[in-house]
């Protein structure tokens, strides 16, 4: 009986120094988009009706395929547009910075992501 403890209490010490690896918590949505949240200092999860908040990132929990810890920020590559670069047309996707997706007439001033079928760009609306 006592090596089975001693067993176990090894085990769980080996998981929890394994788990002090991992410094990002990753969220992947249901469109492959990609969004980490560091977690080298506290971080809290609220749930709130249908919206997962964690640290300021929000997002709608139907929206969301996977959750994970991760070693590195695995945001997917955003690109910043420039002058004449990008053409927003009905296949474009627009996201605002909570997840929430919008289209070109409800686009305000503030920060966006545009997903075309090729790339996701980085766009501010002055």
């Amino acid at each position: 009986m006592k090596k089975i403890l001693m067993l176990l209490t090894m085990l769980v010490g080996t998981l929890t120094v394994q788990a002090g690896d991992y410094t990002y918590l990753t969220f992947e949505t249901t469109d492959g988009a990609k969004a980490s949240v560091s977690v080298a200092s506290d971080v809290t999860l609220t749930i709130s009706g249908t919206t997962l908040t964690v640290g300021s990132q929000s997002f709608t929990l139907t929206n969301l395929s996977k959750m994970y810890f991760s070693t590195s920020d695995e945001t997917t590559g955003i690109e910043t547009i420039e002058n004449g670069q990008l053409t927003i047309d009905n296949s474009t996707d627009i996201y605002d910075l909570q997840g929430h997706k919008v289209t070109k007439d409800q686009m305000r001033k503030g920060v966006y992501i545009v997903k075309t079928n090729s790339r996701t760009y980085k766009m501010v609306v002055r």
